[in-house]
This record gives C-alpha cells, sequence and structure tokens, in this order.
C-alpha cells in the first residue's frame, strides 16, 4: 500500500453542508408560525361560541312564544265575538277551550301542575295560605287549591296556594 490512499476517503463537497443551527431554526419558526395559528383559531372558537350562546340566550323564548300565539289570536276572537253578541254561555265555552288550550301548550314544555287535593302538605311544592279544620281529614293534608303551582321539569315556578287541614 501506498501512503497516498487519500482516493479511498469519501469525496469532499466543496458547498459545506448547511449550518445544524440552520435547520433547527428553521423548525422553531414553522413551530411558532403553528402556535400563533392554533391561538388564533381558538380565540375565534371562542367568540364564536360566546356569540351563538348569547344568541341562544336571547332567543330562548322564542318557541314557547309561537305556541302562544295562537292562543292569544283565540282570545281576541273570543272578545271579538263577545263584543258583537251578548252570549254569555259562548263566551264562558271560549275562555274555558282557551285555558285548556294554555293547559296543553304548558305540558308540551315540560311545565305540569302541582298535586294538591289529598297530597300531604309539601313546603318545597304548596304554600299553605288558610289552616281549616276538617272532619275525616288528617292533619297536614291539602284540602283545596286556591292557586294552582307549576313546575318544570323539577324546578317549581310557582308554589301552589293551598288550604291545610289541621285535623278536628
Amino acid at each position: 500500500m501506498t501512503s497516498d490512499d487519500s482516493h479511498d476517503l469519501p469525496p469532499v463537497d466543496p458547498q459545506p453542508a448547511s449550518a445544524p443551527g440552520a435547520d433547527l431554526h428553521e423548525k422553531l419558526r414553522d413551530a411558532e408560525d403553528r402556535l400563533l395559528r392554533t391561538q388564533a383559531e381558538l380565540e375565534n372558537f371562542r367568540k364564536r361560541s360566546r356569540r351563538e350562546l348569547e344568541e341562544a340566550h336571547r332567543y330562548r323564548e322564542i318557541d314557547l312564544l309561537r305556541s302562544l300565539l295562537p292562543v292569544l289570536d283565540n282570545v281576541e276572537r273570543a272578545l271579538d265575538a263577545a263584543g258583537k253578541k251578548a252570549d254569555v254561555e259562548s263566551l264562558i265555552a271560549g275562555f274555558r277551550m282557551t285555558g285548556q288550550q294554555i293547559e296543553k301548550l304548558l305540558m308540551i314544555h315540560g311545565c305540569k301542575p302541582i298535586e294538591t287535593e289529598g297530597q300531604p302538605f309539601d313546603p318545597a311544592v304548596h304554600e299553605a295560605i288558610l289552616q281549616q279544620a276538617v272532619e275525616g281529614v288528617a292533619p297536614g293534608t291539602v284540602v283545596a287549591a286556591a292557586t294552582k303551582g307549576y313546575k318544570l321539569h323539577d324546578r317549581v315556578v310557582r308554589p301552589a296556594q293551598v288550604i291545610v287541614s289541621k285535623g278536628e
């Protein structure tokens, strides 16, 4: 072997390879750019979600209102008819029908009347306005409702105002 074994070595590239730090800087810039874009997307998502929530909150009663409008129309028709003729019976029937329509509408929207008569008094759903001695009825039992109470799902909208037995 000769002392000149340089032809066995790989050839030297006259252009030096990119500096190891340059590739790292490129990756860092890409990561920073992705981070900024992600932060902007997140902020846009937050703003859009907040706007949608505010709008949903603002118009949450629209379905109930749409359901109530035909009831209002019927009340106006009944009042118009009552003004044209003095038929008390048909006026009473019209208001009875309107009341039934409202009760049905409330039920559709999850609002149900609170049971009263014959039930044990429950301060969570009943408001006692009077105690009365009633023969044959145990003390603390609701004997009548002065005003109906209502629940929306499991929450009391308005407690029932009731008369409670105080025994004999």
